[in-house]
């Protein structure tokens, strides 16, 4: 009995594929960037950003090959972002009022910005003929003056945790590393306890935890130190090298963290959105305001470039009153104190 009867033939390899095939494209290109030593972070929004651009073929009906994809498509696929796109749709943390229609520029922006650097990679290795973005620009950012915390909503935030729950302190103690290291999220979250030299005070930022993959010191006040040692105890049944822990003694993640300082802010009822970028924001801008100069700012923030630096430090508009009182050219003309003119009338 010939058992071959019914079966289909088998002629094709599954391990060749074509050569047009984006996801084997992209794969090698990812494979390309791990070799060459990009950060975790890094490669996880290559393959985030990849897998909403695939979405939105399979959406639209077209097939993964890369000849499919024209300037015109990616024009459609950024309409498409920005106009139809439901922002936070299936998010198990966002509420319906959050789920919007129609992403940011900036969110779009983000989400192109691996697809260039994909075709960039397909051209430069000779994959492909020619780049569908070269004629594609960046979607227009409006330039809206970054948001701080005023002092009385910092006090009110930090308020917030339960200090005599484990988590609770343990989110405190998180909020004043962000404020007083001027730190990203994930670099807080990355300190083990061998970054921190307590007799100094200062923590060292690793440089494949860094953006700019520098390390650099980050100082820290006495009280702050001290709330990390407390914590460091508190973490003494895990076994653990990291500081910032989970309930279960895993490393606290950053989405883990935006949630619940998300509903800290809700608690206290503060009337802006809280991130924990907003820390980073609001310190180097209370550095300034209380006279601190932007050459030690810089060192600070991990920025190469000053320009970097004056992103950071969006003065707050009665910094900029006070300054123009004390220093206007006026002062100097006519007096910075005047008495009240009399009018005969």
């Amino acid at each position: 009995m010939d058992k071959r009867k019914g079966r289909r033939q088998k002629t094709e390899r599954f391990s060749v594929t074509s050569d047009h095939s984006l996801d084997a494209l992209f794969e090698r290109f990812y494979h390309a960037k791990v070799a060459e030593g990009r950060k975790d972070r890094t490669l996880d929004s290559y393959r985030e950003n990849y897998g909403f651009f695939v979405k939105y073929l399979d959406l639209r009906g077209y097939g993964h090959d890369v000849r499919l994809v024209t300037t015109d498509l990616i024009r459609d696929y950024i309409v498409w972002m920005l106009n139809e796109k439901v922002r936070f749709d299936g998010h198990k943390f966002k509420s319906e009022a959050e789920q919007t229609v129609g992403l940011s520029a900036t969110s779009v922006n983000t989400r192109l910005k691996t697809l260039r650097t994909f075709f960039r990679y397909l051209i430069e290795e000779n994959l492909i003929d020619e780049n569908p973005f070269d004629q594609v620009k960046r979607v227009e950012e409006d330039n809206n003056e970054i948001q701080i915390m005023t002092i009385d909503q910092l006090k009110k935030l930090l308020s917030a945790p339960n200090q005599r729950r484990y988590s609770g302190f343990r989110d405190y103690v998180l909020m004043n590393v962000l404020l007083d290291g001027f730190l990203r999220i994930n670099e807080a979250l990355s300190l083990k306890k061998t970054d921190i030299d307590f007799d100094l005070g200062m923590a060292t930022i690793r440089a494949e935890e860094s953006k700019n993959r520098k390390s650099r010191m980050a100082p820290l006040k006495r009280q702050t130190v001290k709330l990390i040692q407390e914590l460091i105890k508190e973490n003494t049944d895990f076994d653990s090298d990291y500081i910032f822990l989970a309930n279960y003694g895993e490393r606290l993640r950053d989405g883990q963290f935006r949630h619940r300082l998300k509903e800290y802010a809700r608690q206290v009822g503060l009337p802006i959105r809280v991130h924990p970028h907003l820390f980073r924001h609001t310190a180097a801008t209370m550095f300034l305001e209380a006279g601190g100069d932007l050459r030690h700012l810089q060192l600070i923030l991990g920025h190469s470039d000053l320009r970097m630096v004056m992103r950071y430090t969006h003065l707050s508009k009665a910094s900029l009153k006070n300054q123009h009182e004390q220093y206007s050219p006026l002062n100097e003309v006519v007096g910075k104190l005047n008495k009240e003119r009399k009018i005969l009338r």
